[in-house]
């Protein structure tokens, strides 16, 4: 049980570190999509977009080989000094193509080349955190990871309403100020990465000691046995992003020209009410990836990973009901622009996709733990096909919601793939009938919901209270075995 304790505590503190940035950018979305017009925030929406694709190539799966070789390898500081290397010259490689090829891309996004400029800078020195953030992840030091995640996003908030709110407020009330010579009111998307560039370099300084004291050495062989793995982890990551975020930009290609801008930030901005699925789902991967290494050499590994998967989707599928019946609710005052609430349709799949996604990561320990990444690749791969396929068939046809059914249909499928090799590879004893009951029930009381009781709140808290109950029925012996193992001291 004590296993279970370790767990718990150290997702939880991940989960205030995911959880706390998150709700600052949970609170701030609304006066993003309040203070800046419906086409700065499409542009804001797609640049976002492509940035998740750079980050996965400038990481080159890295972060994941990390944890492999950290655990693996008796030298350690060899394994810190590798990965800090080579990204750093990766880094430097990025730098010398996007200067060779910046006028290509300033054209493409069509924004001010100062704002390219500010997005490739992001880029970098958030890769260059990668790995520091991992060290501390894999020393188990989880309060100082979470002090400085927090200290980043709360800089980038407090920034972004300096210039989108604050000064502009004061020049209204005072037009004549000096400040009005040096503050442009119409740079709203490029004040935003302003803010995003000062609190990546902040970031960057509380993690510097890493780079100080990074030795002149590195070891040929084991860079390219973390090369070998860290590759298909990259491919696997990038299709990962086509699934997570290429819906945005299909959206942008093949809707119709006069709905596209509107189309594009009502999706970007209904998208993100799919936070609260996506905090359980993070804050439960940053602490399970380097409990699945650190704890893969014990004999009842399996049935760990098989206890762990089960209670993810139990408390997994929880969430997306309880989300799901207080959607509209949450849209009110998190969207509060009305021409955006049409694209509630997309709710029930963009959650449950986020479920499936979680699930995947639960699932995908086998091919980790085998060094058989490119499985993994194979998979995402596969899943970024149909996520291209369905989206080119079905947004022309339906909308933004064929986007949407695309993404659960992409995660849904890798899932599966997954459950099924690797049964065959590494055999889990999966409750495969516990966990189609729960999972099952709580898709048909949120779609049941959704479509048919919308916003009847009375019916939407006794759905609740009747899954809730289904648990503890079926499970209360082990929830109090938990709950008594974590409050023991």
């Amino acid at each position: 049980m004590s296993v279970y304790k370790n767990l718990f505590k150290t997702t939880l503190i991940y989960g205030i570190a995911t959880v706390i940035p998150k709700m600052i950018g949970f609170f701030m979305t609304p006066y993003h999509t309040d203070w800046l017009p419906i086409g700065a925030y499409k542009d804001y929406t797609l640049i976002f977009s492509w940035m998740m694709f750079f980050n996965v190539v400038l990481s080159f799966g890295m972060e994941t080989a990390f944890f492999r070789f950290y655990n693996k390898q008796e030298n350690k500081k060899e394994v810190i000094n590798n990965t800090l290397w080579f990204l750093m010259a990766v880094c430097v490689v990025f730098l010398g193509l996007i200067y060779v090829f910046k006028h290509a891309v300033d054209t493409y996004f069509g924004i001010p080349p100062i704002v390219v400029s500010f997005l490739i800078w992001i880029l970098v020195l958030d890769t260059l955190t990668v790995i520091p953030f991992a060290i501390l992840r894999a020393q188990q030091r989880p309060i100082k990871y979470s002090i400085i995640k927090i200290a980043n996003v709360v800089i980038n908030a407090g920034l972004t309403v300096l210039f989108l709110y604050v000064i502009p407020t004061y020049l209204q009330k005072n037009p004549s100020s000096s400040l009005s010579s040096y503050f442009n009111p119409d740079f709203q998307v490029g004040y935003l990465f302003i803010s995003n560039l000062i609190a990546s370099i902040v970031t960057l300084l509380f993690l510097s000691k890493y780079y100080v004291q990074l030795k002149a050495t590195f070891n040929k062989v084991l860079w390219k046995e973390m090369i070998i793995y860290s590759f298909p982890v990259m491919i696997g990551g990038l299709a990962f992003v086509v699934n997570e975020t290429f819906d945005k930009v299909f959206l942008d290609i093949l809707l119709p020209q006069d709905f596209k801008e509107l189309g594009l930030a009502s999706y970007g901005a209904i998208y993100k009410i799919g936070v609260f699925m996506v905090l359980f789902r993070m804050a439960y991967s940053l602490g399970i990836e380097p409990f699945f290494f650190s704890y893969a050499k014990n004999d009842d590994a399996p049935i760990k990973y098989a206890t762990i998967t089960k209670y993810f989707i139990i408390f997994g599928s929880f969430a997306m009901l309880s989300i799901v019946v207080f959607a509209d609710f949450i849209k009110t005052f998190y969207v509060p622009k009305q021409e955006y609430w049409f694209a509630m349709e997309i709710v029930p799949y963009i959650i449950l996709a986020n479920l499936m996604l979680g699930i995947y990561t639960n699932l995908s320990v086998w091919y980790k733990l085998q060094d058989k990444t490119k499985i993994g690749a194979y998979i995402s791969v596969f899943g970024a096909i149909v996520t291209l396929i369905l989206n080119y068939i079905l947004i022309p046809k339906i909308g933004l919601i064929g986007s949407a059914i695309t993404t659960l249909i992409a995660y849904g499928v890798m899932m599966l793939i997954s459950f099924v090799l690797g049964q065959k590879s590494y055999p889990i004893p999966y409750d495969k009938k516990a966990i189609s009951m729960y999972l099952g029930t709580a898709i048909l009381f949120s779609f049941g919901y959704f479509y048919n009781f919308r916003e009847n709140y009375f019916v939407g808290i006794a759905l609740i209270l009747i899954f809730v109950g289904l648990i503890y029925y079926n499970e209360k012996v082990m929830i109090q075995r938990i709950i008594k193992s974590v409050i023991k001291k």
